[in-house]
């Protein structure tokens, strides 16, 4: 049974889940170009527009994704920043298209349309895609490079309860004191920055250079994420012990995510998306409440005002991320292998093998379809091209399920 908490209990708690979540949502921004502060405001803002609009009921934090690490940096070098962010405006119209099709339709037109055998290979990209910045950034310094993933390792490996969490947080805390230790780190700006100070992109409201190219190209992208929230909503589900899917329902929590993410864009936020690591706390911990992950949005929003956090947070070597992002986005690889064993793919049949070759080729080899001053390419031309063979192949007579 999930666990009953004093309110003192449950700030502290809130907090704790907060710093479970806190190295993913704040690694994203620095590697995209963003401001971790203001990653850490629409972090907050949207776990509470998405308890808004699922009334409450449903335990879940929405953090910076990882699956728009890729596009965000492609997106950016071809339109800037202010194009990049009306690009993410299309990631919510995913969002608001899904939450309409699964009230109409409940799920089994998703099933249809993205089975396992095409969110695998899309997860796998979305890793593989990342490895040359993680590299590049890494052979900055590789001894912090090496101390920082072999500490993230150990932590994961050797780790016990809500340490094994955070995994992330404790590469970079030791990768930063040895680059410390060498003088390889400049506190300069930490020294002259605010103790609290709003970052430029939250103290304005943020109207993005609405462009049709950038906003056409993030809309394949959302595709993994979308799918990655339903599989999210049903294990919290099960750790909750309580029916969400149908109360309040998969339509409200899509719905609440891609509001989520329509904000971040006008704050110039990164897209957020439902995290499995506050998921992964909740089933350590046993607490399930969802004021408690309403804490941890406000704590969130309280730290992203903390002009030396931000300060702090942008005097992270290079190097010392790069070690983590060999770890981590490898990961997120081998998720996508993991969702296909689990789904149990069957790798032997020729429909499947040519769904997740041509989709891995597409997006690993660099593949770009232009048309006129429009231009479609890597992860989300691979993701559209699996949805679309997938919808035109033949299945082969001798199975009848759906993930053959």
């Amino acid at each position: 049974m999930p666990t009953q908490l004093t309110p003192t209990r449950m700030t502290i708690v809130g907090i704790q889940f907060l710093f479970v979540a806190f190295g993913s949502t704040v690694l994203v921004p620095l590697l995209v170009g963003l401001n971790p502060s203001t990653a850490l405001f629409t972090a907050g803002l949207g776990t509470f527009i998405f308890h808004l609009v699922t009334k409450g009921k449903v335990p879940i934090f929405l953090g910076s994704s990882f699956a728009f690490i890729a596009p965000i940096i492609s997106a950016s070098q071809q339109w800037g920043m202010p194009g990049t962010l009306a690009g993410i405006i299309g990631v919510s119209l995913v969002y608001f298209i899904m939450s309409a099709l699964i009230k109409w339709q409940g799920q089994k037109l998703l099933n249809r349309l993205f089975p396992p055998v095409v969110i695998g290979p899309v997860i796998i990209l979305i890793g593989l895609s990342l490895s040359p910045s993680a590299v590049n950034m890494a052979k900055e310094n590789w001894v912090l490079a090496v101390i920082s993933l072999v500490t993230a390792i150990l932590v994961l490996t050797l780790g016990r309860g809500l340490l094994k969490l955070v995994p992330v947080v404790c590469g970079i805390i030791a990768g930063y004191i040895v680059a410390l230790c060498m003088g390889v780190v400049d506190l300069s700006t930490v020294e002259t920055a605010a103790w609290f100070a709003l970052p430029q992109s939250i103290s304005h409201f943020h109207l993005p250079q609405f462009a049709w190219e950038p906003f056409l190209f993030m809309i394949p992208v959302a595709i993994a994420p979308v799918i990655e929230h339903i599989g999210d909503v049903y294990v919290v589900s099960a750790v909750a012990e309580k029916d969400f899917v149908k109360d309040p329902g998969l339509h409200r929590t899509m719905f609440g995510d891609g509001l989520a993410c329509l904000f971040a864009a006008f704050f110039a936020g990164p897209p957020v998306t439902t995290y499995s690591e506050v998921t992964g706390a909740m089933q350590i911990t046993r607490v399930t409440s969802p004021k408690v992950i309403r804490i941890a949005a406000a704590t969130a929003i309280v730290f992203s005002v903390m002009g030396k956090l931000s300060a702090l947070l942008q005097s992270i070597p290079n190097a010392v991320l790069g070690g983590i992002m060999l770890l981590l986005f490898g990961t997120i690889a081998s998720v996508g292998v993991q969702n296909l064993i689990h789904n149990k793919v069957n790798l032997n049949s020729t429909r499947n093998i040519i769904i997740v070759s041509v989709t891995l080729t597409l997006g690993i080899g660099g593949a770009v379809f232009n048309f006129g001053s429009f231009a479609l390419s890597g992860i989300g031309l691979s993701a559209l091209t699996g949805v679309i063979l997938n919808l035109v192949l033949p299945r082969e007579k001798e199975s009848n399920s759906p993930n053959q």
